[in-house]
């Protein structure tokens, strides 16, 4: 049975890698939902997170091709209940949305998202949520005439604990020059 699952691959920073581990999903025809990179509380280490809908047997597959990858130390998948995760939204709105009534500030307001910049012709509106809700809050902005929109992918934080940030650590402190170029 598919479901969601969050992948986390733990990578040395360098060029081409985002190729490589993107090319493993496009070979086995798995469409990636949501793809984050960023750096780690580690200096030279990289984390791409990864959504995916497919079956538990597929995902772990993956994960072990992923680890083959010469600059991959790690990588882990978990379900969305084992992980805390946000993603963010911005949406641009005309000016004329926020001077024509206090219905948006309402609306802002129950959907716990925050005036960001305030132009001469337009404002933008930031949102962090669970994708489920910036879309409702998109589908509520939508009469006030949404210019533009943009969701981030999903970045997330796993909840077990587990060794291996430890590990990274460690590393840098014995072999710094391992970690960084």
């Amino acid at each position: 049975m598919k479901e969601q699952f969050t992948i986390s691959v733990f990578t040395e920073n360098h060029i081409g890698i985002l190729s490589r581990i993107t090319i493993i999903f496009t070979r086995r025809h798995i469409n990636i939902e949501s793809l984050t990179v960023s750096e780690t509380e580690v200096k030279g280490i990289s984390r791409y997170t990864v959504v995916v809908t497919e079956t538990r047997d597929i995902v772990r597959k993956v994960v072990k091709q992923l680890e083959r990858q010469i600059e991959v130390f790690e990588a882990y998948y978990h379900t969305s209940d084992e992980v805390i995760y946000q993603e963010i939204a911005l949406y641009k709105l005309p000016i004329k949305a926020i001077t024509e009534g206090v219905s948006i500030e309402n609306i802002i307001r129950q959907h716990y998202a925050r005036i960001l910049t305030v132009e001469e012709n337009f404002l933008i509106i930031e949102k962090s949520g669970h994708k489920e809700q910036t879309q409702a809050l998109l589908e509520e902005l939508e009469p006030f005439g949404v210019m533009e929109f943009v969701r981030s992918g999903r970045v997330a934080i796993i909840k077990p604990m587990w060794k291996f940030n430890e590990g990274l650590h460690e590393m840098e402190r014995r072999e710094p020059e391992l970690l960084v170029e």
